[in-house]
């Protein structure tokens, strides 16, 4: 399988060390040349299962970039390009420019639950606290209750730690 990644949930899985299951999961990452970029503006250096490729239409992503930035507009673009089994993106209104657009979306919260139905993860909650805490990613409770039930978790932060 293959995924196309958009820089946030990336990050996010380097800034506490579960990058790995992005290939563990699906196989192939591939991220396009701005994604790549961005990536690099954070992190010293990406690991070598990661593949850039530039996209072809250029103005399809420059119109996309009109709305989107430029990380997601080329994710976009690189997903239909390269007919990807998913494009794992975060942000809601890239999200919902995909899916129109007729691509397969997953976020990062996503990917945590078919990791632990996949047997690669123990805790969908756990992970997700080390991301509040590390990477300082954001989880509504709403939705963080959403995730965890789907996971088969009963999952409870100590008081005040949200």
């Amino acid at each position: 399988m293959l995924v196309v990644s958009d820089t946030s949930p990336l990050t996010a899985l380097l800034q506490i060390g579960r990058d790995s299951l992005l290939t563990i999961l699906f196989g192939r990452v591939l991220v396009p040349s701005a994604v790549n970029d961005e990536l690099l503006r954070f992190h010293a250096s990406l690991p070598e299962y990661l593949e850039i490729q530039a996209i072809y239409d250029h103005g399809a992503a420059d119109a996309l970039s009109r709305n989107l930035d430029r990380g997601e507009a080329e994710a976009i673009v690189l997903a239909e390009e390269c007919h990807a089994d998913y494009l794992l993106m975060d942000e809601k209104l890239g999200r919902s420019v995909a899916q129109s657009r007729g691509l397969r979306v997953i976020g990062l919260l996503g990917i945590l639950v078919i990791a632990k139905t996949a047997g690669r993860i123990e805790s969908v909650g756990s992970v997700i606290e080390e991301l509040e805490t590390k990477a300082r990613f954001f989880v509504s409770e709403s939705v963080k209750q959403i995730i965890l039930r789907a996971a088969g978790e009963d999952w409870h932060l100590p008081p005040g730690s949200n």
